[in-house]
């Protein structure tokens, strides 16, 4: 699977038929689409994305729109913060216009403008530069809570967690730095020799909210992307603070790759009963899991989320990874190690689409430190 997996949504084509742009603007979309940021003329740009396989530059596909349509101007936005703030204010419908304009003309087929691209031409952007916060759910599926168990092993620890499951555990992950497109290499830092994957769902949010109930929790949600958590276990040595380091382990430059756009919630549906996620590491499933092995629902995650800390467009939860991490794939033998240099690294979720990086090793540190840089793994050995 790649980048262009289908996001699938079943629509009504009647509306697939040219509206009458002056008048009422079409109810629905003739097709479904995602928006992400690509880089074009150097540039970051926000950009539709159709039939998994081409890209459209939004500013610029607006402008066509409105001059051939005779449209009421409006503002594409700059960047995608501002798309996913703008979006049930009005954008929503001009973006289903720009849509039924393109398809009703022929200008995805034979007859395409300059500003529609393919994507394999064009190199894929993190969607958000850069989201406010990210929070991850950490232990949220019964398969990554009992790694490596047997079956009757992990249908104990299931039947006791659904007795008393709590409340869900979130830890916050770096943005800037962190985040990447797909495409981007994925860096393992000099001397760390424990790096780990985690296939995530993330739920871009696109209202502001505090105390949010789960009942209410979709209401504030924009649309989904593949997330990974890329994870450093190899931890930090004796002396000083001796409890877990979670941003030794979560915090590296290239450990958020996000992507590779982002679907609207209106076209991927209930992730509680459709999510698939899955993650190859050259080519070899090690993840698999459905939104069945959560412990605790999206939903609950945001309504606790939310409890803690206001919620803003375009931050960004993910809803935690299933077994199939190092530690089970040790214990299966799907895998003899952690991550290493040269490996290439797949993550998809269907109906959203697939993330896909090279691994590489990171540059030696300078000599000139001090010594209270993060050490090598090799020197906590030991102590």
């Amino acid at each position: 699977m790649n980048a262009r997996t289908p996001f699938i949504i079943t629509l009504s084509l009647a509306a697939a038929a040219l509206p009458q742009w002056c008048g009422a603007q079409a109810v629905e979309p003739a097709e479904p689409f995602a928006v992400g940021t690509f880089e074009i003329g150097g540039e970051p740009t926000v950009g539709l994305v159709l039939r998994n396989e081409l890209i459209v530059e939004l500013g610029t596909a607006g402008a066509d729109f409105e001059r051939s349509a005779r449209a009421t101007p409006m503002t594409m936005p700059d960047d995608m913060l501002e798309l996913i703030e703008r979006y049930d204010d009005g954008l929503r419908e001009r973006l289903y216009a720009i849509v039924n304009f393109l398809a009703a003309g022929d200008r995805l087929d034979d007859s395409r403008p300059a500003y529609v691209h393919d994507v394999d031409a064009i190199r894929i952007l993190a969607p958000i530069q850069y989201p406010g916060k990210i929070m991850n759910a950490a232990v949220n599926f019964y398969t990554h809570a009992c790694e490596g168990c047997s079956e009757s092993e992990l249908q104990q620890l299931m039947r006791e967690r659904q007795q008393n499951r709590g409340v869900p555990y979130l830890f916050l992950k770096p943005a800037r730095g962190a985040v990447i497109g797909s495409g981007d290499p994925i860096v393992i830092p000099w001397g760390r020799t424990a790096t780990d994957w985690e296939v995530e769902l993330g739920t871009v949010i696109g209202r502001e909210g505090k105390y949010v109930s789960a009942a209410r929790a979709e209401d504030y949600v924009f649309g989904y992307i593949v997330s990974i958590d890329v994870s450093d276990r190899g931890g930090r040595p004796p002396g000083g603070f001796n409890g877990v380091d979670w941003f030794v382990g979560k915090g590296h430059d290239s450990f958020a790759p996000q992507g590779p756009w982002i679907v609207p919630k209106e076209f991927y549906g209930d992730p509680m009963q459709r999510l698939h996620q899955l993650l190859t590491i050259d080519g070899v499933t090690v993840q698999e899991a459905r939104a069945g092995d959560m412990i605790h629902s999206l939903w609950e995650l945001v309504e606790y989320a939310s409890s803690l800390i206001t919620l803003y467009p375009g931050d960004v939860l993910n809803s935690g990874t299933s077994g199939g991490t190092s530690f089970g794939a040790f214990e299966t033998g799907t895998r003899s190690g952690y991550l290493e240099p040269g490996e290439t690294i797949e993550a998809t979720i269907e109906g959203i689409g697939t993330l896909r990086h090279a691994v590489v090793a990171g540059e030696q540190p300078p000599a000139d430190l001090s010594g209270a840089q993060l050490p090598a793994v090799e020197n906590n050995r030991g102590q």
